[in-house]
This record gives structure tokens, sequence and C-alpha cells, in this order.
């Protein structure tokens, strides 16, 4: 039996904080499965299985970043060993400036891949920048994310693999009133009027993206009936905003902490959205990410 043909395969590697998550989104999007934080030495047999399997994806997307950090310097040897497969990896770097990984950081409060060794951020992302140095070096497209908004980078992404079409591009986004309205928002609505899951202990710990959360907004009257309006506010509006000169519009949804009926609401637009026709669709959760 002859063996399958190998999947097209993008290598997404790159600065923490510089808009990995975000390509990967954009890239499953697309149809292609992704994986994240493969370990680098698993990358050949991970190849060999897909290809060996009749029922696996034809597009690949694999991220490798610091939390690897012990294993990078085996990622040039893995892509060997992928070629000598007969695959043609692309590797996409991306990279942002200090200042920049530094404002975004605080802005989103998370925490540095690199803190667990006891160092502060600014120091964490020069290490995150030295270890990554070799897989830079190597990268067949070299991405610069510091001027870019999500959609920017989403366009980017897209146009350096030839994915990208006419037309507009919509990202719906979560976010935490408590941290500030994102700066580039068209429209935002306001969850905070809607059931809280933060007050059940059992979803408390878990997100808008979770099953058993997204059951307890579905059952309540007020959520339908904010979404049906919500819908039929886009479905009149945003094929109004099609033009030459505007190529994406950013609708946001704002709760209090940015995790629960936010991300809820971004996530059944966006599903809403591409059920109905839209190409270009990429979701955003700010505090989660």
């Amino acid at each position: 039996m002859n063996a399958r043909p190998l999947p097209d395969l993008v290598i997404v590697s790159g600065m923490s904080g510089s808009g990995k998550s975000g390509v990967l989104h954009a890239l499953e999007d697309l149809g292609y499965y992704c994986v994240d934080n493969l370990p680098a030495q698993l990358l050949p047999e991970f190849v060999r299985r897909m290809r060996d399997n009749d029922a696996a994806p034809t597009r690949i997307a694999v991220g490798i970043d610091a939390r690897n950090f012990g294993d990078l310097s085996d990622v040039p040897i893995a892509l060997s060993e992928v070629g000598a497969l007969g695959a043609n990896p692309r590797l996409l770097f991306l990279e942002a400036r200090d200042e920049v990984l530094l404002r975004r950081y605080a802005d989103t409060r998370r925490r540095h891949p690199l803190s667990h060794l006891g160092l502060a951020l600014a120091d964490a992302i020069s290490l995150d920048r030295q270890a990554l140095r070799p897989l830079r070096q190597i990268a067949d497209v070299l991405i610069d994310t510091s001027e870019m908004n999500v959609h920017q980078m989403r366009r980017s992404v897209l146009t350096e693999f030839g994915l990208v079409g006419a037309g507009l591009s919509l990202l719906f986004q979560s976010f935490a009133y408590r941290h500030g309205v994102p700066g580039d928002a068209d429209f935002v609505f306001d969850t905070r009027v809607l059931p809280n899951p933060h007050w059940d202990a059992r979803l408390r710990p878990l997100s808008g993206r979770d099953d058993d959360v997204r059951a307890y907004l579905d059952a309540q009257p007020e959520v339908d009936l904010y979404v049906t309006q919500v819908q039929a506010f886009l479905d009149s509006w945003l094929p109004k905003l099609r033009s030459e000169t505007r190529s994406y519009v950013t609708t946001c949804f704002g709760c209090t902490g940015g995790r629960h009926r936010s991300v809820y609401l971004a996530e059944r637009l966006a599903r809403h959205c591409r059920a109905t026709g839209w190409e270009e669709v990429a979701v955003h959760h700010r505090e989660l990410e």
C-alpha cells in the first residue's frame, strides 16, 4: 500500500506575547489541525503518523516556543527528519520589540512562560529572545507584530500563506471592563446584564468556552433574547460596512472578569457569522490569552 501524501505543515514559533495563539487560531479557522507546544523531538513521529493515517487532516500547524525550552536545539534536527520523510515544513516566526511585549503582558496581567524561573519580566523576555534566536535564523517567514493589531496580524499571516481573499475580516473579542475597553473596538456590547456563572462555585474556574458554562448560559431566557437582538443588529449592519477601504471590523463583548459571559458571547456570535457565510472570522479572548 502506498503511503498517504504528507500533510501541509506549518511550524509556528516566536516570542511569548508576539501573537502565536492568534496565528494558530487563524490557521484553525482555515481548516488547519493545530497542536500547540508539541515537544520538538516528537515532531517527526507525529508527521509520520499523520501521513500513515487515512483519516488524518491534510493541513497541520504546530506551535513550538519557550515552553519547549530544553528542546529548542532539537528543532533544526526535527525539521531535517521531517524533510527526509518528503515533507516541506514552513517555519513561521513571530517577534515584537521588548517594550511592546512588556506592555502586552502588563495589559493582560498574564504570566510569562519563563516566570517560573524566578526572573523579572524584562529578564524573562531577554532570555526568551536569546533561546529562540536559532529558530529565528532558519525561519521561512518572519513577522514583526509590534505595530499590528489582531486583525492586521491575521491578515499578514493569511497573505504570507496565500490563504486570504477579498472581503471584510471580522474579529469577535472578549474583555474585562476592569482592564479597560479595547482601543480598536468598533462595536461594544455589555454582557454584565446577563446571569453570571461566576456565582456558581462549580462553574467559577471554567470559562465561556467550556461545555458546562455554555449549557448554563444557553438555558437562560435573558441570554437567548440578548443573542437574538445582537445577531439581528450584526446581520443588518455588518454587510453595510463592506467597502474597498475597510478590511476589518472588531466587535467586543465585555463582562466583569472577561472569563464567562463575554467569552461565551464572542464565541457564539463568531459561530453565527461563520454559519451565515462570512469567510474571515476570528475570536480573541483578551483576558484568557
